[in-house]
């Protein structure tokens, strides 16, 4: 026997997951966290029993409800799962799982609207971080087609407009949480020479170490195929990971998927700086959203390991920079003013989503029977 849950597979942006209505789930998380696994198919590297698509980036889960803030349309609940793992990590944001947030409320009823266009603020809770999201409409529901791309989604869509309204020290307790642009470690770990390296960690919407390509012995254009097979770099990695982590104030986050660990180089393709991201162990196809947003900050931040390195525009006004990553670019547009003031900047970009299926979910019972 099998319990029936409500849900949706959405693409959104370069992510790909299950969305569900709160309501529809089981409200301890315990038995939450069990049902997710089961209806994901984890632990399972190929996720064989589950809807999981065998990889981080298709193993994303978004509950969604209605929240009872004046002023917030909708609360986003953001959870990863890894394919091997039996863990619900509900700890960081997913600013691409966002950009599926409002097209799921419209598919399902859960928000209504006319017109050509709408706007909805949407509160995720997992940092308490508040979103102003734009979109075009047919029918009270996300516009069919458009002229939107986005590196490492084929095709086009329609256009989703993504405001961060506040967005720093999402995790951490400041967007410096270390207090300096730079900090500098001396790493040692199994099955590699210890080595002293100097990093920035840094967290507006996702905490991030962005270290330069050249100080693990990389150039930072290698592709994600020769990246994933590099088993010593990935260990290094790793173990820079968890010391940091502890200096950014997280603690131990071997279990984690966070801070997700970025190396930078210059750009090749015309854009602001080139980048390859470990989500954490796994390298990722393109860039997350949040990653892609700190990048920027940092970019435009005095002092960061990023100066040197990356390319810029002088500008007095509204900034874009392109974000290169294995697939393409992600463009982050920052407010005025942001180099300046040593402050985060306001942050919009640009992303799609897409309803890919609706039906159920299917649990055993023996996991949760359904509600009472």
């Amino acid at each position: 026997m099998s319990t029936a849950i409500p849900c949706l597979l959405v693409r959104g942006g370069t992510s790909k997951g299950a969305f569900f209505n709160a309501a529809d789930l089981p409200q301890d998380v315990p038995t939450r966290d069990r049902v997710l696994l089961a209806a994901m198919g984890s632990p399972d590297r190929r996720q064989i029993d589950g809807l999981g698509g065998a990889h981080p980036l298709c193993s994303k889960i978004g509950i969604v409800s209605r929240s009872a803030q004046e002023d917030v349309d909708l609360e986003f609940l953001f959870a990863q799962v890894q394919p091997d793992k039996d863990t619900v990590d509900t700890s960081p944001n997913c600013g691409n799982m966002l950009a599926g947030v409002v097209p799921f409320a419209l598919e399902t009823g859960m928000l209504q609207a006319q017109g050509g266009c709408a706007t909805f603020r949407v509160l995720t809770r997992n940092t308490g971080l508040l979103a102003e999201i734009s979109l075009p409409l047919s029918d009270g529901r996300l516009a069919d087609g458009g002229e939107a791309r986005i590196d490492g989604v084929p095709g086009s869509a329609a256009p989703i407009e993504i405001r961060f309204l506040e967005t720093a020290g999402s995790l951490c307790k400041a967007l410096l949480p270390t207090g300096q642009p730079q900090d500098s470690f001396q790493v040692s770990g199994e099955g590699f020479a210890p080595f002293r390296i100097t990093v920035t960690c840094i967290d507006n919407g996702m905490p991030l170490v962005i270290f330069r390509a050249a100080d693990v012995g990389a150039t930072g254009y290698e592709s994600v195929a020769t990246l994933q097979a590099d088993t010593p770099l990935r260990r290094r990695v790793e173990a820079l990971r968890l010391q940091a982590a502890q200096a950014m104030g997280l603690g131990d986050v071997s279990t984690k998927s966070y801070p997700k660990m970025t190396m930078v180089a210059p750009p090749r393709q015309g854009g602001a700086l080139c980048t390859r991201s470990f989500i954490p162990l796994v390298c990722h196809e393109s860039i997350g959203v949040l990653a892609a947003v700190t990048v920027g900050t940092a970019i435009s931040l005095p002092g960061s390991i990023c100066e040197g390195l990356a390319h810029r525009q002088a500008s007095s006004g509204v900034e874009t920079l392109a974000i290169e990553h294995p697939s393409g670019a992600l463009h982050v547009t920052l407010s005025p003013d942001a180099a300046h003031t040593g402050q985060a900047p306001k942050v919009a970009l640009l992303r799609t989503a897409r309803v890919l299926m609706r039906g159920e979910a299917m649990v055993p019972t023996a996991i949760w029977a359904g509600q009472a």
